[in-house]
């Protein structure tokens, strides 16, 4: 994984084609065909060819099986089907079968792969104080990323800009990882569980003051790619999941700890987004301590830190933040975070005070849940291990005996490319997802499903109509 540092560029695009084969089309043209003509002998299970086609692609993908032997024993399917349908997946460049496995008495068995490289992914994350960038193969796996500061509080159509401006100079540095497949949005709010239809077309609403910055249909207009959206909590539950910690994790519970205190909880390996897609809106719930009473990311969260870091330094109960105050005029929470690391005593109370509060919330969240990992990150929890401690030890006093038998709580090792990784694992998991594969899988590309060319119509409309629309005056000051 390569970490860059950003050089003033605005290059142009190239366009890429991607048409499939002639040999491609004519395949998938014949394969009806060539099941409807094929001779007697035990009946065969896999229906339709489009629908054997995705089994043994995804077969493929997830690992399941490795080689033709595997696929015709998990699939039910004959030799000549295994292999009919392989050259296809062959033709349209997504299954790759040139290495040889290990032989064990006879010929060594051709090994089936995935071809992770057939496209890319275009991943991006906007975070309270923080603006990422990268690109992942069809995997998933990040082959480069860029981080850098930005607020929040800037105006929306500034932030859409600058990423624009991000997403255009990094996809010509990287053409050789393939055409954009789609891309993955992470937001630091909880976006709704999209409608029935499969693409975007609208953005979904997420913050305040962003309704009318059209960020999805930018996107698809001006890279032709679909979006998909979630909340940052979610994508970095699923980076965990899936490249951190939580692999091979059935059921993990997630915590965000930043300017909002957020959770993600996965069953059976899969994410639970809730009716509304709000799951783990534990920022909301009220905690008490020293006889105040408020939300816990009010109580327990970054703005809390930098507040009584900051007081702890006007006050002379902090040399060391007093040292940081003096020399740079304002201290943040990773200020507070690396004292408490470094030993500082008021630093080191306000991050025990934040990591109890934060644990009563996860021990009931434990007890409920019964997860086999607890994970920490964001930017707070990145920064020392003292909340970190206090969190354990609250979750380990208060929650049932059973529960914690073998719950282990650890801090992310991810960092900030944990939210990356999920956002490009939600986007693989919609373009190979079935409902979705059987409408592009016959052209090897997700940018020819009839309902993306219809999505991107739409968006194309609605920028045109947003354009059309006279700006609300201002609201007068009261």
């Amino acid at each position: 994984m390569i970490s860059e540092g950003l050089v003033p560029m605005t290059p142009r695009l190239k366009n890429q084609n991607h048409a499939p084969s002639a040999t491609a089309q004519r395949r998938s043209e014949t394969m009806s065909d060539s099941v409807k003509q094929r001779g007697k002998g035990r009946p065969r299970s896999g229906g339709t060819p489009n629908q054997s086609l995705m089994t043994i692609l995804n077969l493929v993908r997830q690992g399941t099986a490795t080689t033709r032997q595997d696929l015709e024993r998990t699939c039910d399917l004959g030799r000549a089907v295994v292999a009919d349908r392989l050259s296809t997946l062959t033709d349209l460049d997504l299954v790759d079968e040139t290495k040889s496995g290990v032989a064990t008495g006879g010929r060594a068995p051709k090994l089936v792969s995935f071809h992770a490289h057939a496209g890319c992914i275009l991943v991006a994350a906007l975070d309270q104080t923080s603006l990422s960038i990268g690109i992942a193969d069809l995997s998933g796996q990040l082959i480069t990323e860029h981080h850098e500061a930005s607020e929040l509080t800037l105006a929306p159509p500034a932030i859409l800009d600058r990423l624009i401006k991000l997403i255009e100079w990094m996809l010509p540095r990287h053409a050789d990882a393939g055409p954009l497949w789609g891309i993955g949005l992470s937001v630091p709010a909880p976006v709704p569980v999209p409608s029935s239809d499969l693409f975007l077309t609208e953005t979904p609403p997420f913050l305040p003051g962003w309704e009318t910055t059209p960020v999805v249909e930018t996107l698809i207009d001006r890279f032709k790619a679909p979006v998909w959206v979630r909340s940052s909590v979610e994508t970095m539950t699923m980076g965990e999941l899936t490249a951190g910690d939580g692999t091979g994790v059935d059921t993990m519970l997630f915590v965000k700890v930043g300017k909002r205190i957020g959770a993600g909880l996965t069953m059976n390996r899969a994410l639970f987004r809730g009716a509304q897609g709000a799951a783990g809106l534990i920022g909301q719930l009220p905690v008490s301590e020293a006889g105040r009473t408020g939300p816990l990311e009010t109580m327990a969260g970054a703005d809390m830190i930098q507040r009584e870091g900051l007081a702890a330094a006007q006050e002379g109960r902090s040399s060391y933040l007093a040292d940081i105050l003096a020399r740079i005029g304002e201290l943040t929470p990773f200020d507070v975070g690396q004292a408490a690391q470094a030993g500082d005593v008021a630093s080191m109370d306000i991050l025990s005070r934040s990591g109890r509060m934060i644990g009563h919330s996860v021990a009931y969240l434990a007890t409920m849940l019964n997860p086999e990992l607890i994970v920490l990150g964001g930017s707070v929890a990145m920064t020392n291990d003292t909340l970190l401690a206090a969190v354990r030890e609250v979750v380990y006093r208060e929650s049932h005996p059973l529960v914690t038998r073998d719950l282990r709580i650890i801090r992310s090792q991810m960092g900030s490319s944990a939210g990356l990784v999920g956002a490009a694992m939600v986007v693989t998991e919609a373009l190979f997802d079935p409902a979705l594969l059987r409408g592009w899988i016959l052209s090897g590309h997700p940018q020819c499903h009839p309902e993306f060319r219809a999505a991107r119509d739409a968006a194309a409309q609605r920028l045109i109509e947003l354009s059309e629309t006279p700006e609300a005056p201002p609201t007068p000051s009261l």
